[in-house]
């Protein structure tokens, strides 16, 4: 689900994306990580260490790696900042995003994408926060926050939640950009009730199809 195209600082969701450039780095394309850049990107992601990360974007080639990236993923409105946290994007690039992760279309092989949302899928307790507040009990969660402080927008904070909530009749991709918050746990609150609202909305408006990917 998305809605509009305004732009917002990733903070951490763009981990994500960093991966995926990873990935697509590969040669033969589906070769697997060595070990320390496995336990590189499982760090990165399942528990948003950010030293993991800053070695992870060097290995990509920083900006432009991502960007060079990001034209085989799909994504159109995303703009890659020197440093990764205060790259820029949309919600609808985020589901573009999701949605090379996750299809049998995308750019990745099947065991790249298995890898990616094996990740997502153990994200630590304490960060299962966002799209995660949509689940219902027995669903397939899948999910990476993102949070920091904006000093341009005077110490507020900006809250991102992107994942996959899949049940039995539908294969959800999320994704929810927000800012100017007065702390984290507000922002959190925000994307919690924007993921619920919207995906109650969606299942009331598609009982009875036929499975999707939505």
């Amino acid at each position: 689900m998305t809605a509009g195209v305004t732009r917002f600082e990733t903070a951490s969701i763009v981990k994500v994306n960093i991966l995926a450039a990873l990935l697509l780095r590969q040669t033969p394309p589906g070769k697997a990580l060595s070990s320390a850049t496995r336990q590189q990107a499982e760090a990165m992601i399942v528990s948003s260490d950010n030293d993991a990360a800053v070695a992870l974007w060097q290995k990509i080639d920083g900006s432009r790696g991502l960007t060079a990236a990001n034209r085989t993923l799909g994504l159109r409105e995303t703009k890659a900042n020197k440093h990764w946290g205060t790259t820029t994007t949309t919600a609808a690039d985020q589901i573009r995003l999701l949605t090379a992760l996750t299809s049998s279309k995308g750019p990745l092989t099947p065991q790249d994408r298995t890898f990616v949302m094996g990740l997502m899928k153990k994200v630590i307790p304490e960060q299962r926060w966002g799209v995660t507040a949509a689940r219902e009990p027995g669903n397939s969660v899948y999910v990476k926050n993102g949070w920091d402080t904006a000093d341009a927008d005077g110490g507020r904070w900006l809250v991102n939640s992107i994942g996959r909530i899949v049940e039995a009749r539908h294969d959800w991709l999320i994704a929810v950009l927000s800012d100017h918050h007065v702390s984290q746990k507000a922002g959190i609150d925000v994307v919690e009730k924007a993921a619920k609202f919207v995906l109650k909305e969606m299942r009331a408006a598609t009982t009875g199809d036929d499975p999707t990917q939505g």
